[in-house]
């Protein structure tokens, strides 16, 4: 039997459904995580994203896990470049940061602010430590990695081969200015 996890933004007009147990939670120090989290942070009302280290918070989910139960229609996408290979997806409603999507990834990165802090999964591991000007700023309470580590590239695998190597497409409504 599967657990089922309901999310939604802040104003509760976007309510999506998580089937199962996400692939990871991770925070991820990367520079254009940073960026986008600093531009998303400037829209009005929007729940921040980053943390006291500069870290975002995402819950990795398999895209066929993922269903947008109501508000679909209010999601908006930005890039950081018109030729970037990631996307991030944000509720117009109410500008809640929802998810990072790779081009051709079979996941979607949730963004941690979804979650009550009390449900949010326990992190487990930081990424592109690397990227950081002082990552030893950052706790030792979970792996601090360079870059992508071994174990963050076979949990991703696993998922892909339990999903027989499908890349599910996710629709949004249109652009947003940020």
């Amino acid at each position: 039997m599967s657990s089922i996890q309901h999310l939604a933004c802040a104003c509760g007009q976007l309510r999506l459904e998580l089937e199962g147990e996400p692939i990871a939670s991770v925070e991820c120090c990367c520079d254009s995580c940073r960026e986008a989290g600093a531009r998303m942070a400037r829209l009005p009302g929007a729940r921040p994203v980053l943390s006291e280290y500069g870290t975002t918070h995402l819950v990795m989910q398999r895209k066929d896990r993922v269903r947008f139960v109501a508000g679909a229609d209010q999601l908006r996408q930005f890039r950081l470049a018109p030729d970037a290979p990631t996307r991030r997806v944000v509720a117009a409603c109410c500008n809640t940061p929802v998810f990072l999507e790779f081009e051709s990834g079979h996941w979607l990165s949730l963004y941690g602010g979804l979650w009550r802090e009390d449900a949010l999964p326990p992190l487990q591991m930081r990424t592109m430590a690397g990227d950081l000007d002082d990552a030893s700023a950052l706790p030792d309470d979970v792996p601090n990695s360079k870059g992508r580590s071994l174990p963050f590239i076979a949990r991703l695998l696993r998922a892909w081969i339990a999903m027989r190597f499908r890349v599910p497409k996710i629709a949004v409504a249109g652009d947003l200015r940020v």
